[in-house]
């Protein structure tokens, strides 16, 4: 039995990379999955893994930054599924660059994508969680928020900030709901790091060698299971936090 056995989860951007990884690590605990993104084929892929694992699974294509459109899509998530417990908000598509070669639209991207949808699925699924006697938020933040040089990073560390702050008010206002709001900050080998991989081979491994425990993390094993972790009743006294799952390279201190 998983430590998830009857709970049912919304993933945001789980066609691949990190939410596919934190998708199967639900599944594997027994949650079943709603899997939401833009692209219909990487989510019937994401579904179809996590039915062999012996849990429904339905995908729903959809792009975060519609926030008119959440809470029709979350209401009938709950309805098809009879409920929703768990919700993590890790899809995002925004810029990267100096800050000087953004245009304000570049920065507008990333908080549509960011924290405008954050609060929309989080405050969509509000009355969802607590109709189920409470539940688990967790958001996907970056470790860029907390780095001395954010250089190509910042619009991107902007918007996350954004999100980590939500996450820490919604824990102090939720928690006598029984709703617990976290979020982590992961490096893991999602497709996009590994392209960025092979274009800068020598800047990726200098890269490398700044995360202590020397390499970087898998979707799956080193993202999703601590997730899993997070959404679950070992984790229950856990709200508020920002967990780095990054091989103990940023300092969250």
């Amino acid at each position: 039995m998983g430590t998830l056995d009857g709970k049912v989860a919304l993933v945001t951007g789980a066609g691949q990379g990190v939410g596919q990884g934190i998708a199967l690590a639900l599944a594997a605990e027994g949650a079943t999955l709603a899997v939401l993104g833009r692209t219909g084929e990487k989510l019937r892929a994401t579904a179809e893994l996590i039915r062999q694992r012996g849990v429904d699974a339905e995908p729903f294509v959809c792009d975060v930054s519609d926030t008119a459109a959440v809470p029709a899509l979350v209401d009938g998530i709950a309805d098809r599924f009879g409920g929703i417990d768990i919700l993590v908000n890790n899809a995002y598509s925004g810029a990267f660059g100096p800050l000087l070669s953004l245009s304000g639209d570049d920065f507008r991207t990333g908080f549509e994508h960011g924290p405008f949808a954050t609060f929309a699925f989080m405050t969509a699924c509000h009355p969802h969680l607590k109709a189920r006697g409470g539940g688990s938020i967790v958001n996907l933040v970056t470790s860029a928020m907390v780095r001395w040089d954010a250089t190509n990073f910042g619009a991107y560390a902007a918007a996350k900030q954004a999100v980590r702050s939500l996450t820490r008010t919604a824990a102090v206002e939720w928690g006598p709901d029984g709703i617990r709001v976290n979020s982590v900050a992961p490096h893991a080998l999602s497709p996009s790091l590994e392209w960025w991989i092979r274009k800068n081979p020598e800047e990726a491994e200098e890269f490398r060698r700044t995360i202590p425990l020397g390499y970087i993390g898998d979707c799956e094993a080193d993202v999703g299971t601590a997730v899993a972790w997070l959404a679950g009743p070992q984790a229950r006294y856990l709200t508020g936090a920002t967990v780095p799952l990054d091989g103990g390279q940023a300092n969250f201190g």
